[in-house]
């Protein structure tokens, strides 16, 4: 879905509810993603003092490969998203609203919901994902190795530098 912002300028607000199919796109922007069910959007685009303001809501499930094990995990998704856009001739000469708000620049006189959905989706997977039951599971190891979890690795380091004392700190204290 895209509104050409002379459209958008006119009508001033335009309400959408929509189901995307991105599964292709989403694949092929990120080796993660196995799958992605049909993606619900609802919200609005609104146009105000030459910004557009972009509002809706995403409901999805993607499957995404366990950190562990690589096997099929179900995420679900559901996110709000603010958006404000702003062509470059609104932006040249007020420095401050940039500086203040994070705002898109548009390039082209589109707004594509379509590119806005994928990137917002993109930025929502995580970078530690489990499947049911590994968390309680062992962590995997072999004959001289073994995969830490970050408490053990902290306590580890711990240790080693109470080992590191020197030889004469018992001797600390003998002349006081």
């Amino acid at each position: 879905m895209k509104w050409f912002l002379n459209e958008l300028t006119k009508k001033k607000q335009i309400a959408f509810n929509e189901n995307l199919d991105l599964r292709e796109e989403l694949v092929k922007r990120s080796a993660e993603i196995l799958d992605c069910l049909p993606i619900e959007v609802s919200g609005e685009i609104a146009y105000d003092d030459e910004l557009f303001y972009l509002d809706y809501q995403i409901k999805t499930t993607l499957t995404l490969p366990s950190s562990r094990s690589l096997k099929p995990v179900k995420y679900p998704i559901d996110i709000l998203v603010n958006e404000i856009f702003a062509t470059e001739e609104t932006l040249k000469g007020n420095q401050e609203l940039l500086d203040n708000d994070l705002i898109i620049v548009l390039d082209k006189d589109i707004i594509s919901l379509d590119e806005s959905v994928t990137d917002n989706i993109l930025l929502e997977i995580p970078l530690q994902i489990l499947a049911e039951n590994e968390e309680a599971e062992e962590l995997p190891s072999g004959k001289f190795w073994s995969v830490l979890s970050e408490e053990d690795y902290a306590k580890q380091q711990e240790d080693k530098k109470e080992e590191k004392k020197s030889p004469f700190d018992g001797l600390n204290g003998l002349f006081d």
